[in-house]
Order: structure tokens, then sequence, then C-alpha cells
């Protein structure tokens, strides 16, 4: 097996403008947005990479058959846009994994004529949120006015650390190649899979992009979630109230 294989399905002219990555990551935020936009749009699945550098394990379907893990490319054409998605079951095991297919995606985004670069992902700040806000990052100046405009926000000193991942490396390796990039984060807790961070990356990516999605799923899975949240929260209260009976 060699470290890294890209499998298009078939040739073809699969010209895109711009990549879309949503692999997993906190919350799963930008993994939700990416296959939301996918399923809405029906765009078709071109390419399949498969590699060492993903974890050593197979995944097991309802039916109980095993595949190995892999990440996907899907394509969607529009009248004035076509766009190159990525996503799929996990980022790299391993730092020299990350960048060597970060440098592959790269690769492909290039060949199919990619000319910017979005990446989604999750903020974590530990606890639950109201307010959700969509911070932003870029790796030239000159995009800032139109993220801004488009609803996110920059913050000195957030995230802490950089951005880990290949989210942040589309962007850093990106640049090497004269790709602008741009990184979307959405405010979670880090403890759940959020939904409603999702959609609010979605909303300002939609602006971005210019391409209206229907928001109706993800919106329901967001109500689902926060019905979920306010059970854990009135349970831990009630728990607590006990408690202190009991200690009264």
């Amino acid at each position: 097996m060699h470290d890294i294989t890209v499998n298009f399905f078939k040739e073809d002219d699969y010209s895109c403008d711009i990549l879309i990555e949503g692999l997993p990551g906190v919350g799963q935020v930008g993994k939700l947005v990416a296959e939301h936009i996918i399923e809405e749009l029906d765009a078709e699945k071109i390419a399949e990479i498969h590699s060492i550098f993903f974890p050593p394990q197979v995944l097991i379907d309802d039916l109980g058959i095993t595949r190995l893990p892999n990440n996907e490319i899907y394509r969607y054409k529009g009248e004035n846009l076509k766009i190159m998605f990525l996503v799929g079951d996990f980022q790299s095991s391993s730092p020299e994994g990350h960048y060597l297919l970060t440098d592959t995606y790269l690769n492909i985004a290039e060949k199919l004529g990619v000319k910017k670069i979005y990446t989604l992902g999750g903020y974590g700040v530990g606890h639950l949120i109201e307010d959700i806000r969509v911070l932003a990052a870029v790796n030239d100046e000159k995009l800032k006015e139109e993220v801004e405009s488009a609803g996110a926000v920059f913050t000195n000193g957030e995230p802490g650390g950089g951005i880990i991942g290949t989210s942040g490396l589309l962007l850093g390796m990106g640049k090497n190649r004269d790709i602008d990039g741009i990184c979307l984060m959405g405010e979670t807790s880090g403890y759940l899979v959020d939904p409603k961070s999702s959609n609010c990356v979605l909303k300002v990516l939609s602006n971005l992009i210019g391409v209206e999605v229907d928001a109706t799923k993800l919106k329901e899975r967001a109500d689902e979630m926060e019905h979920f949240v306010e059970k854990v929260k009135a349970s831990e209260k009630a728990s607590s109230e006990e408690e202190l009976n009991y200690i009264g």
C-alpha cells in the first residue's frame, strides 16, 4: 500500500473554482457544514483518498461490513461557481501525515484549477454558548474585508495556539502556492457535536461564496441538540438540588 493513494473514478474535466474543506474536528462543526452543502447541492463524488496516515483501523457499517477509512472529493457544478469539497473519515494520526496529506490535497486543488480555499472548523471554548461567533483567519490581509462583511470576526489571540491540522495547513501551505485561504471557525463547547455552531458557519460561508443553501435540516438538528442540552441542564440542576437537600 502506498503512503497516500488518490483514486479518481473516471477521467473527466473536473475543473473547480474553490475548495471547501470540512474534515472531522472540534464539535464536528466543519464536517457538518460541508456534508450538509454536499447533500443539499447534490454534489458528485469524484475521488477517494486512502493513506497509511489514517488511524490503523477499519470502519463497520450497520450490516457489520468493514471498510478502510478514506477521505473523499466531491464536486458541484453551478451556473457561476464550481466547488471542490474535501470531506471524510479522519485527519492524519501523525504530524508528518498532516503535511503530506495537505500537500496531496493542494496538488488535487491545483490540478482542478482552484483559486481560493475555505476551511471550516470549530473553536472549542470549554462551555456552552448562547451567542455564537464565527471567528476567521486568512492567509492574506486583502481577504479580511470580505470576510468581515460576510459576518465573521477577527480577534487578537483567538484561537490560542493557532489552527491545528488540515484547516490551518491548507492556508499556510496554500499561500506558498499563491492560493488564497480563509478559515471559518464556529464557537462551540467542544463536548458535543454542534449543529448550532455549524449553522452559524454556514451562514457566513454562504455570504462569502454567494450560494444559497437550504439550512432547514441543519436547523432541525440544532434544535434537537438544544433540546438535549436543556434536558442535561435540567437533570444536573435536579441532581444538585437533591444533594443539597440531603446535606441539609
